[in-house]
């Protein structure tokens, strides 16, 4: 954790006043002052200037920095960002972005992702591009809320895996979109513990653990009046995303997921700052693979708890941030939210729930585009996470 102390204590530096240096005696100005352009040519290097110039074509930011989270312990990550226009005479259409996520960690975790938004002829078309590649520990304990409480049946494995989800979307009324995509990942669990329990039972003919493969098309219908989808002050998110997973497009199983997403942004007037809220529900229905069951835990939903310890056939969870503007690039998040898995609909809720809160520091690396460092603390569990972009 002395790394992460000496990244936020780096990026604070730029935010400290003139008139910091002299609040000791024994605080040599010139010293202060050849650290703080030296820490700015340093951020100028990587990119990160707060700003967007389109004359670059892609304008590019690269951030590394350390994360610890439960599942890939302690390691380095590199954020690299870029913004461009497709159309320079595109006056409506807001920024494209390619997102671009690395990570390595001390316990042997390697992996990438990209994430590509592009928004076209004023914003009536939007193709979106996510892809996935990643070598890293897991775990495994069930399936279940009750099987994810037992420490006992915890079983560590090694799992790799790809995913490639384009999609394609078009405008049809204001705000509102439809679209198709299709959904490829692939998974393969190895060097599985030893001193494991036994596989515990999924589904019919399924055992953990083995390889799984699963495609299929997917259907989307999107209501989206935010701003800025990479870091929204306001406007709203709903989302509705099928996807049928079948054995004619190569699929191991037939099974279907649809996912649900209402996420809201406004810009407080009575304290400075953005408040964010978000529900999402997942829902799978026919022979659901174990790696595609729904989860808790990780960067984006629950932060705090270890990705992949909570697995079920549907989710629910509901989060909500404060968003606090600081001096100059810098900024906090706030959060609380709290989550449920069940094996059918009805019996969402019936399970005790996971709670999670946490603290997060922002620093714009591009216009409106942050890097993130957020410290999350569930129910016994706690992690730390480097990335950039919101957690929605």
């Amino acid at each position: 954790m002395a790394r992460n102390s000496y990244w936020l204590s780096a990026l604070m530096l730029l935010s400290l006043p003139s008139w910091a240096s002299e609040a000791t005696p024994d605080t040599d100005p010139s010293l202060y002052q050849r650290g703080q352009q030296w820490f700015a040519r340093v951020l100028e290097e990587l990119g990160a200037d707060g700003g967007f110039d389109p004359d670059k074509g892609i304008d590019w930011s690269v951030m590394p920095g350390p994360f610890y989270t439960p599942e890939k312990s302690l390691g380095i990550g590199v954020s690299t960002v870029g913004l461009y226009l497709p159309d320079r005479n595109d006056t409506v259409s807001q920024p494209s972005s390619i997102t671009i996520n690395g990570f390595g960690s001390i316990n042997g975790s390697l992996g990438i992702g990209v994430e590509s938004r592009t928004f076209l002829k004023e914003d009536k078309y939007r193709l979106f591009i996510d892809a996935e590649l990643q070598d890293a520990p897991d775990v495994f304990y069930g399936i279940g809320m009750d099987n994810g409480r037992e420490v006992a049946n915890l079983v560590n494995f090694e799992l790799t895996e790809y995913r490639f989800k384009p999609q394609a979307m078009m405008r049809v009324l204001p705000s509102t979109y439809i679209g198709a995509g299709f959904d490829l990942v692939g998974t393969k669990a190895r060097e599985i513990d030893a001193d494991a329990p036994q596989p515990l039972s999924l589904a019919p003919a399924a055992q953990f653990p083995e390889k799984s493969f699963s495609a299929g098309p997917s259907l989307h219908l999107v209501h989206d009046s935010r701003d800025f989808i990479l870091n929204a002050s306001e406007g709203r998110l709903l989302q509705a995303d099928v996807v049928f997973y079948d054995e004619a497009f190569g699929s191991d199983s037939d099974f279907q997921k649809v996912t649900l997403n209402y996420s809201d942004y406004m810009t407080l007037d009575v304290v400075p700052g953005i408040l964010a809220w978000q529900w999402i529900g997942e829902f799978n229905h026919g022979d659901v693979p174990w790696d595609q069951m729904a989860t808790l835990g990780g960067a984006n939903r629950l932060r705090g708890y270890e990705q992949g310890r909570y697995r079920d056939r549907q989710m629910t969870l509901a989060q909500v941030e404060y968003r606090q503007p600081l001096r100059g690039r810098h900024g906090m998040v706030y959060w609380v939210g709290a989550g449920t898995l069940a094996d059918r609909v009805s019996e969402l809720g019936d399970e005790k729930w996971l709670h999670t809160l946490g603290v997060g520091y922002r620093f714009e690396i591009k216009q409106r585009v942050n890097l993130r460092l957020d410290m999350g603390f569930g129910n016994g569990e706690n992690g730390f996470y480097f990335a950039v972009n919101e957690a929605f």
